[in-house]
């Protein structure tokens, strides 16, 4: 039968085509087709030129109602990451020219991220937080293709430790997979919790595991001796040659592409033990496994290999010299202004984000505008200012705070944050209190029967409040997870905040409403999850 139905390959062709390619990838490499034989020999080749178009009050963004920012707050994902070095653009413009067989691909950059980090091996992932997953499923299933297409159903090792310290957000990496996570908190809880069904022990570098008990190089000897895979999430952290924390004891070691090595924002490098790596990749797209939906393009693989190059040429002294005299020019402009000081502080010890920052500490009672009312200007200003942890606000929090970041400025911008600054802590303008609510205490004693109004979907949720005078505790619970109440009443409005605890990433909610006898009805604000509508009624 022809593979061809009106004219078009059908899917399941073109799947078929694509396992062919990968089984005979080399053979095919072995034996192009001649230039000439395909017409291109006399062709010219075309030259193209990047060029920057724009600035940032009329560009790309600006043309579809996106305001680009002047980043003095770091290399945070949701303001998008890092500005790519001219390297990795240009390594990613000239790849986009040529199409590769994607397997060939990776072994050339495999090759070259050993030779460039000291590891066996390396591969490109999409971000940090995929090579985490492609880790635990390798773990779990390596390259036996039954297992592979069984998860995550399907699966004999089953659980990854990761110690308490170690929880946060980014674990999601490995609970994805449907493994248990099993907490420990001690050595002797660690090695107990050892077991068969052990795939890999995940550990996120920082101050807790550099040090102590629970370090990396402890619960690696230890992981070892049941030659069980050590993962080490050193996301934001500097890939210094040797590597520390393979020379520790780790298999593996996952790096985000988009922070300090500034390629890619939607790359990463994860580096180590080269069978655990190929089999990682394996798991990933082109091929049909698990991990098939986090594709590397070879425009961000050649960009992550560009920026992991410059990152051992770059000349690291020198860019904390300029990055610290960055800092102290914005001080330096702030001098003298009644009631506020701005003190340089060096980079920490801490491999993470190391860089010289600014902290910016005033009296808001006297300077006129307090920290979250600074930042809500800078942000609405021309050009967009964003910085890093406002403090603040009216009328019972005016000690007021907020922090500058350098590792992500360009030259030029110290001079534009600080004008800014003296500008607004000169010049604050008018900031009256917001008015407080008045009429009778309302009462919300009692239990309540809560639904939330997500962007799409409902919660069902109770409130259990005690009340004394203005002040409200209780219990919040949730569809799935409960947490201690704290609030306010005044007048007929009410505040709540409760931290539901999720592990490693707990989830913030403040509500706010209107209360109406046995009704109230408001907004909650979850943080980068956004806001909902809820509304209660008392049983």
């Amino acid at each position: 039968m022809s593979s061809l139905r009106n004219g078009k390959w059908s899917r399941r062709e073109v799947l078929k085509q694509s396992g062919i390619l990968s089984a005979l990838g080399a053979a095919s490499a072995a034996a192009p087709v001649a230039a000439s034989a395909a017409g291109l020999a006399d062709k010219a080749v075309s030259k193209h030129t990047l060029v920057h178009e724009g600035d940032i009050r009329d560009n790309l963004f600006t043309r579809i109602g996106v305001r680009p920012m002047i980043n003095g707050r770091g290399t945070y994902t949701i303001i998008s990451g890092s500005c790519s070095l001219p390297e990795v653009k240009q390594a990613m413009y000239d790849a986009s020219f040529y199409f590769v067989h994607l397997d060939e691909m990776m072994n050339g950059i495999g090759a070259q991220l050993a030779e460039l980090t000291g590891a066996e091996w390396g591969i490109t992932t999409t971000g940090c937080a995929a090579a985490i997953c492609l880790a635990t499923i390798a773990c779990i299933a390596g390259t036996d293709v039954e297992k592979c297409q069984a998860l995550p159903y399907t699966k004999k090792k089953d659980q990854v430790i990761i110690p308490k310290h170690s929880r946060n957000p980014y674990d999601i990496g490995v609970r994805m997979s449907g493994v248990e996570v099993v907490e420990v908190g001690t050595p002797e809880e660690f090695r107990e919790k050892l077991s068969d069904r052990t795939a890999m022990v995940y550990i996120l570098s920082g101050p807790d595991s550099t040090s102590g008990p629970m370090s990396i190089s402890v619960l690696c000897a230890m992981a070892k001796e049941k030659n069980i895979p050590v993962f080490v999430d050193a996301a934001a952290e500097e890939p210094i040659k040797p590597n520390i924390h393979l020379a520790a004891g780790a298999s593996l070691v996952g790096y985000s592409g988009g922070k300090c090595m500034r390629g890619p924002q939607s790359s990463g490098m994860m580096i180590g033990n080269k069978n655990l790596c190929k089999a990682a990749y394996y798991q990933a797209a082109p091929h049909h496994c698990y991990g098939r939906a986090l594709k590397c393009s070879k425009e961000e693989a050649m960009g992550l290999l560009a920026a992991v190059r410059q990152w051992y040429k770059r000349d690291h002294a020198a860019e904390q010299a300029q990055w610290k005299a960055w800092m102290q020019h914005i001080a330096d402009r702030l001098k003298g202004i009644p009631a506020v000081t701005a003190e340089v502080i060096p980079p920490q010890q801490d491999l993470s984000n190391r860089c010289s920052t600014l902290r910016i500490r005033w009296d808001a009672t006297k300077v006129g505008i307090t920290g979250t009312e600074l930042a809500a200007r800078l942000d609405e200003g021309t050009p967009r200012i964003t910085l890093l942890g406002a403090q603040g606000s009216r009328p019972d929090k005016m000690e007021s705070s907020i922090g500058v970041t350098s590792y992500m400025m360009e030259a030029g911008e110290e001079k534009i944050i600080a004008d800014a600054l003296y500008e607004a802590l000169t010049k604050p303008g008018s900031h009256p209190n917001p008015p407080a609510p008045t009429g009778p205490l309302a009462s919300v004693q009692g239990t309540w029967a809560v639904t939330v109004e997500y962007l799409r979907g409902t919660g069902e949720q109770k409130f259990v409040l005690n009340q004394k005078e203005g002040e409200v505790s209780g219990e919040h619970h949730g569809e799935i997870y409960n947490a201690p109440f704290h609030g306010t009443v005044q007048g007929d409005q009410i505040e709540l905040h409760s931290v539901m605890p999720v592990a490693g990433n707990p989830l913030y909610c403040n509500f706010k409403g209107t209360v109406t006898g046995n009704n109230m009805a408001g907004t909650v604000n979850m943080g980068e999850y956004g806001e909902a509508k809820w509304s209660a009624v008392r049983g």
